[in-house]
């Protein structure tokens, strides 16, 4: 495996496996470059706080307690046993630059620990895709990023997930995503960076223009990644689930796991 000297993180909130559905250049390229999955599976109950709660702190939605309501109004608890891979790598890093550039912005304030010393920015899509492209190009030496985009998730409920009204935003959620990717070509990192496309959940199982449940619909996600150690044009690993990306920023980044921790590095995944 390859070094690895940062990981970037971009969430497509709400997309499920219904990226297989839209026109996305840029994934379908992303996909041939790296490993990927369309069966990957997210947790319960399959709503945005919990999910990328599980994401970030790798650990089931019942240990790290965390709800939309809760990531809305209030900071995560510094005091909890839990601790997130941001966090993580500020332990390992205490200077590093570590960013979160997020259109929810309770991902910023309610899910991050504070501790964890994150530079947040928080705006629409588009204006989200221009600013985090600019910082990376600003910032090469950032150890870890995510970037997360909301349009997908508001499309599925506006016009049901799966639909042609959610295909068309998750195409122009793509779009801004390749500018981010530009970005990161045009600055030199692609040979030396890890970059993870995931999304949280999917939707229209139990109604069509929401989701939270254990259908298929809303419980199957895709999950991909691309970088040093990763077999180009490959399959993930079928036992990843969302709550294993902790486990895979961790090991890419050479991070002790936290001992807390559900999630898992899957065999295989990195040659």
């Amino acid at each position: 495996m390859g070094e690895v000297n940062r990981v970037i993180v971009i969430g497509w909130d709400g997309a499920g496996s219904f990226v297989q559905s839209s026109e996305t250049p840029q994934l379908d390229a992303f996909f041939r470059r790296g490993a990927s999955s369309l069966t990957t599976q997210a947790v319960m109950p399959t709503i945005s706080a919990q999910c990328w709660g599980s994401m970030f702190y790798g650990v089931t939605p019942d240990k790290h307690q965390l709800d939309n309501t809760r990531a809305e109004k209030e900071r995560f608890p510094d005091g909890s046993p839990y601790t997130s891979v941001f966090k993580l790598a500020r332990q390992q890093w205490p200077d590093a630059k570590l960013a979160s550039f997020s259109s929810w912005e309770p991902i910023n304030y309610g899910i991050i620990e504070t501790s964890a010393g994150v530079h947040t920015v928080s705006m629409p899509d588009a204006e989200l895709a221009a600013a985090a492209g600019a910082y990376i190009q600003l910032n090469p030496d950032v150890k870890l990023m995510f970037v997360h985009f909301d349009l997908p998730d508001a499309g599925g409920h506006r016009h049901g997930y799966n639909t042609p009204g959610q295909w068309e935003v998750i195409a122009q959620t793509d779009r801004h995503v390749a500018i981010i990717m530009q970005a990161i070509e045009e600055a030199g990192l692609l040979q030396d960076s890890l970059i993870i496309q995931l999304t949280d959940h999917g939707g229209g199982g139990a109604a069509p223009t929401d989701h939270g449940s254990d259908h298929p619909l809303d419980l199957t996600i895709f999950w991909s990644c691309a970088g040093p150690g990763i077999e180009p044009g490959s399959e993930v690993p079928a036992e990843l689930g969302l709550i294993d990306t902790a486990a895979v920023i961790a090991h890419a980044l050479g991070l002790m796991p936290s001992d807390s921790w559900d999630a898992k590095l899957p065999l295989g995944l990195f040659k």
